[in-house]
């Protein structure tokens, strides 16, 4: 096999291989010399058939086996002799009349390769990183503001005089039908609807047109759902909602004791707030992981500067455009109510695809070089938390994954990710920052370009 290099650009690869007509026949031969240890064919005793029998017969079908095969074996062992490595499948480029002039005439076998190898870059020194982990105190007052949330889910009401009427914080018992110019709309009816005034579940305006109603009053709210509403074929739409009011009950006592939290299945208060304060727990921890997760990269992000293989950022760039064209399709937005317009965006969700080829690149070659692996214990239990997703649906779930390597594979790698930000949190500068839970919980700028995965 004679190998040329003919492009070094850059990460960009090109190659010439030619291996000689005499390496092709006589792997063909071999091939049809096992073949006729083997063949039954009729008319011949076995392992009697003559070659140029089996040539005659087979000998375009080998051919092909052992050209495909030998694009493989070359390609893989001109990268690995040349110690590179490529950043996706090399492409190959083996013209329809070349490959039959070698299939029907024996001709010497040339085709070029093309590909991008990966970066080299050095793996810094991360004892100097510093990194801020934002945490927040939990009070023994923000604990019982939790549990008197969950207490007033279960507030008893009692029915006031069919006289009464609705005030903040009673709970109308109504029918209702939406309908925008006369149409009643999908999922704007309901029967024996329960809504506690000024709690805020409804859309704005429609609780507030509730105040002062009593049983058996037929009322009519008129309202227009939000500019931003999360169903597009709704938002900014006129409505009127024809209600039937069939009780209005006032909330009744509410005791948060030992018995209360009987009856949520806990054996005191005490055990409630230690449930609730565990919960808190891992709501801010979640979050506080993030925002340590987001610094961690922005830092990497900020130490490392290298050339990038194309490919790959193409690739990251269409998966990422998809997705924005399909969350604009769903909501009906435009460009221009995001305030930019598509060339604008198309460039800034392309730095993005740029920082996570990049993020991805390093944090792979910290987890090769620090021997950073992922059990298969550990996909197995990521794996059997997505199928508890879909209840009912088990079985198909499951075959899906075992039959789908690259979807096993997207299980694989926010594990690895986070096994590695672990490793590089242990090495870094950690100091903990106590902040409101408003601070805790804001949104970051770009937070969708916080992974690597």
């Amino acid at each position: 096999m004679q190998v040329t290099e003919t492009l070094s650009e850059g990460l960009k690869r090109e190659l010439k291989i030619v291996i000689p007509a005499s390496d092709i026949a006589g792997k063909v031969d071999a091939y049809l010399e096992d073949m006729k240890s083997k063949a039954q064919i009729k008319g011949f005793r076995p392992g009697k058939v003559p070659i140029s029998h089996l040539k005659r017969m087979y000998g375009r079908q080998a051919t092909a086996e052992i050209l495909d095969n030998m694009l493989n074996e070359s390609t893989q062992k001109a990268v690995e002799d040349r110690s590179e490595r490529p950043a996706l499948q090399p492409e190959i480029d083996l013209p329809e009349g070349d490959a039959k002039k070698v299939m029907e005439e024996g001709a010497d076998l040339a085709f070029t390769m093309t590909y991008e190898v990966l970066p080299e870059f050095e793996i810094i020194d991360f004892s100097d990183i510093e990194i801020e982990r934002p945490i927040i105190e939990i009070s023994e007052e923000g604990v019982m503001e939790q549990v008197e949330q969950i207490a007033a889910q279960s507030r008893p009401f009692e029915a006031k005089a069919k006289t009464a009427k609705a005030e903040d914080g009673d709970q109308v018992t109504m029918d209702y039908v939406g309908s925008i110019d006369g149409v009643p709309f999908e999922g704007g009816a309901a029967e024996d609807a329960k809504l506690v005034l000024g709690s805020g579940q409804f859309i704005p305006g429609f609780e507030e047109q509730l105040v002062g109603v009593k049983a058996g009053d037929k009322t009519q709210v008129k309202l227009s759902f939000p500019e931003d509403y999360q169903a597009a074929h709704l938002a900014g739409k006129e409505a009127v909602f024809e209600v039937t009011v069939k009780e209005v009950a006032a909330p009744g006592e509410l005791t948060i004791d030992d018995a209360f939290a009987e009856g949520l299945g806990l054996e005191s208060l005490d055990k409630l707030k230690d449930a609730v304060r565990q919960q808190i727990e891992s709501q801010f921890g979640a979050a506080t992981r993030q925002k340590v997760k987001r610094q961690l990269l922005d830092k990497l992000d900020d130490k490392y500067t290298f050339d990038l293989p194309a490919k790959l950022v193409e690739s990251e760039f269409e998966g990422i455009w998809r997705q924005v064209e399909a969350d604009m399709k769903q909501s009906g937005k435009t460009f221009a109510d995001e305030d930019t317009d598509e060339e604008k965006a198309r460039a800034d969700y392309r730095k993005i695809a740029e920082r996570r080829v990049r993020l991805g690149l390093v944090l792979s070659e910290i987890g090769e070089k620090n021997n950073i692996q992922v059990s298969d214990d550990e996909v197995q239990r990521a794996l059997y938390d997505q199928i508890r997703q879909y209840p009912g649906q088990e079985k198909e779930v499951f075959e899906f994954y075992q039959k789908n390597q690259q979807a096993l594979a997207s299980l694989r790698a926010p594990i690895y990710e986070d096994k590695i930000v672990d490793y590089l949190l242990e090495l870094a500068k950690v100091t903990d920052k106590v902040v409101t839970k408003e601070e805790l919980l804001s949104a970051d700028e770009d937070e969708g370009s916080d992974t690597a995965a």
